[in-house]
C-alpha cells in the first residue's frame, strides 16, 4: 500500500492511495466478516410490536456474548444494568447500520483486484471509521494490549495476524495524518 495523498483543492480535494490485489483480498475479507457479525447480531433484535407502530428499532437489550462483538458494541452505560439493557435496545440498531455502513462503503470503493482508491472527505471519515472497528475486531481476538511485543514467537499463531494488524494501523494513521493536513 501506498501512504495515503492528497490530490486537488476544494470540491475537488481527494484523497489517494493504491492497494495491490493481496491488500485488497484482505481489506475486504476483514471488512466482509465484519458485516456478516454485525449482520447477525442485528438478526437478533426482538420483535416489538410498538416499533412496528411508531417506526421506533429497538435491538437486544444484552450485551453480545461474543467478545469481538462486544467489543464493537459496548455497553452505554455501566451504571445501572437495567438502563445499559434499555440504552443498549434503543441505540444500538443505528450502531449496527453506522458500523455496516461504513465497511459498506469501504467494500463498495475499493477495487477487488487491487488498485486507486480515491475519497472525498466524508468517504475518508466513513474509512478511518470502518479501519477502526477492523482494528478493533482483530485486536481483541488476538488479545493486543499494551505489553504485546511488535513480534511474537514463531510458534504464537497470533503471529501472522499480528502483522495484519501492525498493517492497519499503518493504513489507518496514514489515513489519519493526511484527513488532518484536509482541515
Amino acid at each position: 500500500m501506498n501512504s495515503w495523498k492528497r490530490t486537488g483543492r476544494g470540491d475537488r480535494l481527494r484523497i489517494v492511495s493504491g492497494f495491490s490485489g493481496e491488500e485488497a483480498g484482505v481489506l475486504r475479507g476483514l471488512f466482509t466478516e465484519i458485516r456478516q457479525m454485525l449482520g447477525n447480531r442485528a438478526a437478533q433484535a426482538p420483535e416489538d410490536e410498538l416499533a412496528a407502530l411508531t417506526g421506533i428499532r429497538t435491538g437486544p437489550t444484552s450485551r453480545p456474548t461474543d467478545r469481538v462483538l462486544a467489543r464493537l458494541l459496548p455497553d452505554f452505560t455501566s451504571e445501572d444494568s437495567d438502563l445499559a439493557g434499555g440504552l443498549r435496545s434503543l441505540h444500538e440498531p443505528e450502531l449496527i447500520e453506522a458500523k455496516d455502513a461504513a465497511a459498506k462503503l469501504v467494500l463498495d470503493t475499493l477495487p477487488e483486484a487491487g488498485g486507486r482508491v480515491e475519497l472525498d472527505l466524508d468517504q475518508v471519515d466513513s474509512w478511518l471509521a470502518a479501519l477502526n472497528d477492523v482494528r478493533l475486531a482483530l485486536g481483541t481476538a488476538l488479545d493486543v494490549d499494551e505489553q504485546m511485543p511488535e513480534q511474537l514467537p514463531d510458534d504464537d499463531p497470533r503471529g501472522p495476524h499480528l502483522g495484519v494488524y501492525q498493517w492497519l494501523t499503518f493504513v489507518q494513521d496514514s489515513l489519519v495524518q493526511v484527513r488532518v493536513r484536509s482541515l
